[in-house]
């Protein structure tokens, strides 16, 4: 996805001019006289249409003013019992969940509009991260296994780790799960660039019509499940380790079904890593407004736009807000919901 500039919708103004009658020249004949404008003679001007004002690419929501000179920051955040609690989910214009070591869980979390000073705890990167994180954006993460830095410096996704301005050591918390990212600080040391493109295609607010009742849903990725219900017009995560109050407020939870491959490593415990393929096409679940509406999603490539259709073709959007996007595994994952 390559960086453009904000959408705008210019106007256009139309003028009707008066019409002049030329004089008329040739032989001894006097020229016409040019006749005085008639009482019928009208100047009709077309108002310009107001611009339709820019959106925040990872929400769909109007920004009012300049895009930040920041890059969007994508933090590894850990997603377990350890990591209790959770800084900085609320302020992420969005979430992704993805598979991990052990059938656990870990979020990738995108900032874009607003840069908090503590998010974390900040864990490392997994190969899955190369289909997940858009271009132009830049990890914060503890790093990563040798084959992993690898790939991830060949794919030209910059990250930014420990030891660097910004990154930091909680010593009230036991390692590893005592590492936070100052997020204002490391975006002063990151040279910005474009706004990027929408990483979902949004719609208007009320979009995603049909569906069928869904006011709780659970995603189940082998060794961890994370339950929503539907509450206030959002989905709050029922079993969320964040601290309170600072809770990802999802308008959508957007379930992608994916596969999952071996990313040919073990971790320090020695369960196999595994490795989301984000790319291809896959089964979607589209919940917003307490209902849920099926399609299927594809992805041109591990960098390609994400695209979602419904059954009969026609595509279908992301009503504008905050998403949490889960990667469920197929085989070993499942989504389900109830009314």
């Amino acid at each position: 996805m390559l960086p453009r500039p904000p959408r705008l919708r210019l106007g256009v103004a139309t003028l009707a001019a008066a019409t002049l009658l030329l004089a008329g020249c040739g032989g001894d004949e006097e020229p016409a006289s040019t006749p005085e404008p008639t009482s019928d003679a009208t100047s009709e001007t077309t108002a310009a249409e107001p611009e339709e004002p820019a959106l925040w690419p990872l929400t769909g929501l109007p920004m009012e003013g300049e895009a930040p000179r920041n890059p969007v920051i994508v933090t590894k955040v850990d997603n377990t019992s350890s990591s209790a609690p959770q800084v900085g989910l609320g302020q992420a214009d969005m979430v992704v969940e993805e598979l991990v070591e052990g059938g656990m869980t870990r979020l990738a979390a995108f900032y874009y509009s607003r840069l908090p000073q503590v998010v974390g705890p900040v864990r490392s990167m997994r190969a899955s991260d190369i289909g997940i994180v858009p271009t132009g954006a830049h990890v914060v993460t503890s790093g990563a296994a040798p084959v992993t830095l690898g790939r991830v410096r060949q794919a030209g996704i910059p990250f930014v780790t420990e030891g660097a301005k910004g990154v930091y050591r909680d010593n009230g918390r036991s390692a590893p799960y005592n590492l936070f990212a100052d997020l204002k600080a490391i975006s002063g040391a990151i040279k910005g660039g474009d706004a990027p493109d929408p990483y979902l295609a949004f719609g208007e607010e009320g979009d995603a019509p049909g569906g069928k009742p869904a006011r709780t849903l659970s995603a189940a990725f082998g060794g961890h499940t994370t339950t929503w219900q539907f509450q206030g017009g959002k989905y709050v995560n029922t079993n969320s380790y964040a601290a309170t109050g600072d809770e990802f407020p999802a308008t959508t939870v957007l379930a992608l079904r994916v596969q999952v491959g071996d990313a040919g490593y073990r971790d320090p415990a020695g369960y196999p890593v595994p490795e989301t393929k984000f790319e291809g096409k896959g089964q979607a679940l589209l919940f917003h407004g307490g209902k849920v509406v099926r399609g299927t999603w594809s992805k041109d490539g591990l960098t390609g736009a994400l695209k979602l259709t419904g059954p009969k073709g026609g595509e279908i959007t992301v009503p504008p807000g905050r998403t949490w996007v889960e990667l469920v595994p197929v085989g070993s994952g499942n989504v389900t919901w109830s009314k």
